[in-house]
């Protein structure tokens, strides 16, 4: 018998270890795909039917595997949490990019989200960091600004903007403290869909007011599809597994990651260069997440 549990725990743990590549690889996709959809939807129309689709997949889902339905007395925390993840922070991130924030700009903002995170993880969580940790912390937004140095002069945007891309790192921030604190126990299926139900409550005025403007091209398609399916389904619930086995500074020290592996994927993608400065603010950021996330045995 301990023969065979011993592969069983040795495969669960690489594929926990695996987790955090995942979440990142495929988060950073997001920044991508979202700017080709806005192409031809007003942002809060599109984040409508990503929300709508998304509950609708997942209540299937659900329904299919008789998941548990959580009780009517958790459905206001777990409803507040999905407000802050999704609409709160998509909101802001896709209004930064609709009025012209510059992708580079609104990735040095999300190096703020770590620091915050850390900030607010003790008197919310009672989660201590060390001194370690607050280097990696201050190291891993030097790392993010180089990497985004040379974009940083195409366009601030306009002050509403930079709004939208603060309060898309204060959101998130909440978020993930909201998380941790009140949506550990959370079923990942029926869990998630009161959270989209909710976020999709909060952006149907928005909607409405844009006249649910939307062009359905084969392109704004092909971002719906992978942004429902591959970023609100799979990438949110490993980011909330992540939170719930995980301290909080220590999962939001992978968004420093974020701007490097976009940064690389443009690259890759579209021939953008990446210059000298940015391959040291990469290296600069990796160790910052390895002085964040390391433990000592």
């Amino acid at each position: 018998m301990d023969t065979e549990s011993k592969p069983e725990a040795r495969n669960k743990a690489l594929a926990y270890a695996s987790l955090p590549a995942v979440f990142v690889f495929f988060w950073s996709t997001g920044f991508i795909a979202g700017k080709q959809g806005l192409q031809d939807a007003a942002p809060f129309t599109f984040l409508l039917y990503r929300f709508l689709i998304v509950a609708a997949v997942l209540t299937l889902l659900a329904l299919a595997a008789r998941a548990p339905w959580p009780p009517l007395r958790a459905l206001p925390a777990l409803a507040i949490g999905g407000v802050l993840v999704h609409a709160g922070y998509l909101s802001a991130t896709f209004g930064a990019m609709h009025v012209g924030v510059e992708a580079g700009v609104s990735s040095l903002m999300a190096g703020m989200q770590p620091v915050l995170t850390a900030v607010f993880a003790a008197p919310f969580l009672g989660e201590a960091v060390t001194r370690r940790q607050w280097a990696g912390l201050c190291l891993g937004f030097v790392g993010v600004t180089l990497v985004v140095w040379n974009k940083l002069g195409l366009g601030l945007g306009t002050p509403l903007g930079m709004f939208f891309a603060f309060m898309s790192v204060v959101s998130m921030t909440a978020g993930t403290l909201w998380q941790k604190r009140f949506g550990g126990a959370m079923d990942l299926r029926t869990g998630s869909v009161v959270q989209f139900v909710a976020s999709a409550l909060i952006v149907l005025p928005l909607a409405f007011w844009e006249d649910f403007r939307v062009d359905w091209t084969p392109s704004f398609i092909a971002s719906m599809a992978w942004l429902c399916l591959v970023l609100s389904v799979g990438t949110i619930s490993v980011l909330f597994v992540l939170i719930r086995r995980g301290a909080a500074a220590e999962v939001a020290s992978l968004f420093f990651l974020v701007p490097p592996t976009t940064a690389v994927l443009a690259w890759f993608m579209f021939g953008e260069t990446l210059a000298p400065l940015s391959i040291v603010g990469m290296a600069l950021v990796v160790a910052a997440v390895a002085m964040v996330t390391w433990k000592t045995k």
